[in-house]
């Protein structure tokens, strides 16, 4: 049997996965990615998942490893430019020395990037030409699919849909810039900004559910309080979804797209998430574009990473 192995590289930990042609997960394993060394202890802990892996698929063929990364990846389909949450890198030909290390194929793409290609080839944009793909989670990330291929700018670095300014006026971001769309709902961002809010809302159910620890402020915290019908966390959602759906309009406009796929971990916010992201984006576009505007969840949820990895190979 031919497989491939997908990796979803972060800062802390490194998620493996043996995937088939056809997009099915057969094997998992998670290592401490060692970002905070150094690219080759990156190296390192990337092979040894890989060994990892091999020794689950005896007698079969390893058509090649692919890595989803944080940080800008050149158009050479390898080098790594400046990722966040990793330590001590500039820039690194990180598919080159993987290769060199495994001995097989390995490609390399941004990891917002290859979550698009992974629901392009095993999930929701299975059926699209061209579609955004928006992930939110501790940071905002964008993949675009434009006539059936990753559009990557000039020298690899487009999609950065998290980066849109929405008020230039706004709060510092961490890329310098001030008033982007991340700078309001990256998970940080969001939680402490909620925090605030939540001062002048005592009888929210958030509080309870938090018994007072403002650490226990998470995404998934205010969505069990917005299941419950808690008005404060209802609207919590509401205002959310409006700055990414004035960001995505603006993308919408710019590129004549009309569907938006949405993964991380915020998006298990749900409904009243994502129709605020819909309805904003129907109000800020075009007239021309407003009937096509389509709002869809991502399919591939907590494999996203691996299973988008694993495209890049499937291809």
């Amino acid at each position: 049997m031919n497989y491939i192995i997908g990796i979803d590289l972060g800062g802390t930990y490194i998620k493996a996965g043996s995937v088939s042609k056809e997009g099915k997960l057969l094997k998992e394993v998670s290592l401490p990615s060692q970002g905070e060394i150094g690219p080759q202890a990156v190296v390192s802990q990337i092979a040894k998942a890989v060994d990892n892996l091999r020794s689950e698929h005896a007698g079969d063929e390893l058509l090649g490893v692919g890595i989803g990364s944080p940080g800008i990846v050149d158009l050479d389909g390898g080098t790594v430019k400046y990722p966040p949450n990793l330590a001590n890198w500039k820039i690194f030909r990180l598919g080159e020395e993987v290769s060199k290390k495994i001995g097989v194929r390995a490609e390399v793409e941004n990891d917002a990037n290859a979550a698009a290609v992974g629901e392009q080839k095993f999930g929701a944009g299975k059926d699209l030409t061209s579609f955004i793909m928006i992930t939110l989670g501790t940071g905002v990330g964008g993949g675009f699919i434009v006539d059936g291929k990753v559009f990557r700018g000039e020298t690899g670095g487009a999609g950065e849909l998290g980066h849109t300014t929405i008020n230039m006026d706004g709060p510092q971001c961490g890329c310098g810039n001030r008033g982007c769309v991340e700078a309001y709902v990256g998970q940080r961002h969001l939680s402490r900004r909620v925090a605030e809010q939540l001062k002048g809302h005592p009888e929210s159910l958030i509080n309870k559910l938090i018994a007072g620890d403002p650490e226990k402020l998470e995404p998934k915290v205010i969505s069990e309080a917005a299941d419950s019908g808690d008005q404060f966390a209802l609207a919590v959602w509401k205002e959310t979804g409006t700055y990414v759906g004035t960001a995505v309009a603006s993308a919408f406009n710019l590129f004549d797209i009309g569907t938006l796929i949405i993964g991380g971990g915020v998006a298990k916010a749900g409904r009243p998430l994502f129709d605020s992201i819909e309805a904003t984006i129907k109000e800020r576009v075009l007239s021309s574009l407003k009937p096509r505007v389509k709002v869809m969840k991502a399919q591939l949820e907590n494999s996203a990473g691996v299973l988008g990895a694993a495209a890049l190979i499937a291809e």
